[in-house]
């Protein structure tokens, strides 16, 4: 067997593996899972849980399940326990991530155009702007909370001017994105499940109220996506229902939102528990394209993803049958060290580098090229601006292991 955590016998390593289930999980775990992870992938890499799912560890397994249509991402069966006939199961069996074609194929293709390099590089100069204005308030204060006066707010500002929501009114997109995401984990708590189920009817409440709207034309600007879904329902061919229309504005926001946001604190974060690669960073200023990759590979926005067998298959030289549920570890895909090497070091000139946190095969990440664009101009516009900064008091974590990240990060410029 190959090496274990040095202070368990292989035995003891052994049973730690195989007894480990990710409805169980403890704050440590939520602080660090990456141990965790290792111990899964050296001992028990498509590890069967006690509820009959698999949890997959190992980056080639995660990465062929990606690309076999045979894992299916339509949770309509998996999520009917878990939310019951509530907002929260209209919703996440209905946005685009978690459906196979055709409503996925529909919805992609539409959504498609307003995501490529060029379409993004003429929203730069906006990006840049808003992130300028950021920093120009942070600096007046002598430094800022990462999450919630920067990295949270450069998402929610970008998605809202797609969809054309007045700034006037995003008040409470963060919340609600919070809350439905939450619901994600799993084992939601009653609180997260009501808090969830509340987000999702008031979401859709006000972006029925907003739709309506914008068709009449009574939006000044903005709402470039919106317009592109808008489009799709006067094709008689090819139409999304007013419940897959309201459902997938809200994802839109959910998944541009959360995973960015995370992405930011991350890097930021990484910086400045690594100050050789922020040095060099800054030395280098033009590695902001792989450190963000990097950024993405260390400390994954999105640590796990969910699959269901359709038929009988083998992974990993594992045989599995039809219907199982499988988690991928995304997180945990991203630090083996068969794909990447020395993966605990943060390296952000590592080439190549080909995680997974956007995803594979025909479910990648429809935003990550406005994912990377975010990253490259908040982390690299900060770095640019502000000489020195540092941690300038306890950070606070999301507390969730689906979508790893800071609710709070406090910094303050200047030399320690």
């Amino acid at each position: 067997m190959v090496a274990v955590a040095a202070e368990l016998s292989e035995q003891e390593a052994r049973a730690r593996a195989l007894a480990f289930d990710l409805r169980e999980i403890d704050d440590a775990f939520l602080e660090n899972p990456y141990p965790t992870y290792r111990l899964l992938r050296e001992v028990d890499p498509v590890h069967r849980q006690a509820d009959g799912s698999v949890f997959l560890t190992r980056y080639d397994d995660v990465a062929a399940v990606y690309r076999d249509r045979r894992f299916s991402s339509d949770k309509t069966i998996e999520f009917k326990p878990k939310y019951g006939d509530t907002p929260l199961y209209l919703h996440h069996t209905t946005s685009l991530v978690f459906n196979d074609p055709p409503l996925h194929t529909r919805v992609r293709r539409l959504l498609a155009p307003a995501f490529t390099p060029r379409a993004l590089k003429l929203l730069e100069p906006r990006f840049v702007a808003m992130v300028e204005e950021m920093l120009d308030a942070a600096e007046a204060r002598g430094g800022m909370d990462v999450i919630t006066d920067y990295a949270a707010g450069l998402p929610v500002q970008i998605i809202g001017d797609m969809l054309g929501i007045p700034e006037s009114e995003r008040g409470p997109l963060r919340d609600w994105s919070l809350a439905i995401l939450g619901a994600l984990e799993p084992v939601p708590s009653p609180a997260a499940l009501e808090w969830g189920n509340r987000s999702v009817t008031d979401f859709s409440d006000y972006l029925t109220f907003h739709i309506d709207r914008y068709r009449k034309g009574r939006l000044a600007e903005g709402g470039e996506v919106l317009g592109m879904l808008l489009a799709e329902q006067t094709d008689a061919g090819e139409r999304l229902s007013e419940v897959e229309l309201v459902q997938n504005c809200i994802f839109l926001l959910n998944a541009g939102h959360e995973t960015t946001t995370n992405l930011i604190g991350n890097g930021i974060a990484a910086l400045l528990e690594h100050p050789e690669q922020m040095a060099r960073l800054r030395a280098e200023p033009d590695l902001i394209v792989s450190a963000v990759e990097e950024f993405l590979r260390f400390e994954s926005s999105n640590q796990l993803g969910n699959r269901r067998l359709l038929e009988p298959a083998e992974i990993g030289g594992v045989s599995l049958e039809a219907g199982t549920l499988v988690t991928l570890g995304i997180g945990a895909a991203n630090r083996d060290p068969a794909q990447f090497p020395d993966p605990e070091r943060l390296d952000i000139a590592r080439s190549p580098n080909r995680h997974l946190a956007f995803g594979g095969g025909i479910h990648a990440c429809a935003g990550m090229t406005l994912a990377r664009l975010e990253g490259k101009i908040a982390i690299g516009r900060l770095l640019a601006r502000v000489p020195e900064f540092h941690r300038s008091g306890p950070y606070r974590r999301g507390g969730r292991a689906r979508f790893r990240g800071f609710l709070s990060y406090p910094i303050a410029f200047g030399a320690a």
